[in-house]
């Protein structure tokens, strides 16, 4: 199934420097295009519509910015917002060939309900948030879902070996790190409570030794 087109519209800018923050009172967000093959060069977008379309991406998101009725096909890079309101304030775009493949860092999301999780005594961890891959840029996922409705036991996990993505795509990190394992939650908790009583205890000596001086000192006095 195709994706659909994500479409910005922008226009070249001319203002540069200290000018750009008169750009964006006048509600438009600055950006650059830059790539292996073209000479980078200033845009400008309408602040409120391109944001609602880029709050919504990721990296590995291919958008089509129309600059003045000539296209590119784009990933969206360096994103700077503004430290206290979270408005974007820049953004960096790069022009890749649809016939070139790339390299890119996906973001894995763990969906559906573990069987061994129904254990009180069970934890199951994501221990790997992304992979690298490789993909022509209108193949790149956007996301990797990981199914974890497989783990049924405290000897089960789920490996990069595990994950199938289709021809399209090669996944370029080791198949043998582990995404997903399970294992006991009182094995913890107990080395936390004996850890937490061991440092506990000195202080319950010392206080002790503090209160049978300030009796026998009390002792001395009467």
């Amino acid at each position: 199934m195709a994706k659909e087109e994500v479409l910005i519209n922008a226009q070249k800018r001319n203002v540069t420097g200290k000018q750009v923050k008169a750009l964006r009172r006048q509600g438009l967000l600055p950006g650059v295009i830059y790539g292996r093959h073209i000479e980078a060069f200033p845009i400008q977008m309408d602040a409120h519509d391109a944001s609602l379309i880029l709050d919504k991406l990721t990296a590995s998101s291919l958008i089509t910015i129309n600059v003045d009725g000539e296209k590119y096909n784009v990933l969206m890079r360096d994103r700077q917002r503004d430290v206290i309101f979270g408005d974007l304030l820049h953004v960096d775009f790069l022009v890749v060939s649809l016939t070139e493949k790339l390299r890119a860092t996906i973001e894995l999301k763990l969906v559906g309900e573990a069987p061994v999780a129904d254990n009180p005594d069970v934890v199951v961890t994501q221990v790997l948030n992304a992979i690298e891959i490789e993909a022509l840029p209108q193949d790149l996922p956007e996301v990797i879902e990981v199914d974890i409705s497989t783990l049924e036991t405290v000897d089960d996990e789920i490996t990069v070996a595990d994950l199938d993505l289709g021809e399209k795509i090669t996944i370029l990190t080791d198949p043998n790190e582990a995404i997903v394992s399970v294992g006991y939650v009182a094995q913890e908790e107990v080395a936390e409570e004996e850890e937490a009583e061991a440092l506990a205890e000195p202080k319950v000596v010392e206080r002790g030794k503090k209160e049978a001086a300030g009796e026998e000192a009390e002792g001395e006095e009467a």
